[in-house]
């Protein structure tokens, strides 16, 4: 997927009645990246036992907010379901004017704050 290399990390924000599942793997996975032990994951990274805490916009906890591409800082360890998307099918944030305009100015005044910038 050539396209997601320039990718801001459109599906890295949570949209209303989305959750990502979390697996023991997909924990263990980044608790060996991280070097700390599963339950650490857990405490300091999950909001429940089945998904990752979210930024005040909405962003994955483990997104890098000063950079416009490659902002998964945990990228080598993502949870399965981060690996897998779009699932063999087209980015919906391409396809779909509506997902873009939820998405677009999240990503824009995330970029702002971590630059210094004003909205």
């Amino acid at each position: 997927m050539i396209y997601c290399n320039y990718c801001p990390g459109y599906c890295c924000y949570r949209l209303e009645g989305s959750t990502l599942l979390l697996t023991a793997t997909d924990i263990n996975r980044m608790a060996r990246h991280l070097g700390i032990s599963d339950g650490e994951v857990r405490s300091r990274y999950l909001e429940n036992k089945y998904t990752f805490k979210v930024k005040t916009d909405g962003s994955c906890i483990f997104q890098a907010p000063d950079r416009m591409t490659k902002r998964c800082t945990i990228h080598e360890a993502r949870p399965d379901q981060c690996r897998r998307f779009p699932y063999d099918k087209p980015c919906p944030y391409l396809h779909s004017e509506d997902l873009l305009a939820q998405i677009q100015p999240r990503i824009e005044k995330s970029l702002h704050q971590a630059w210094g910038k004003p909205d």
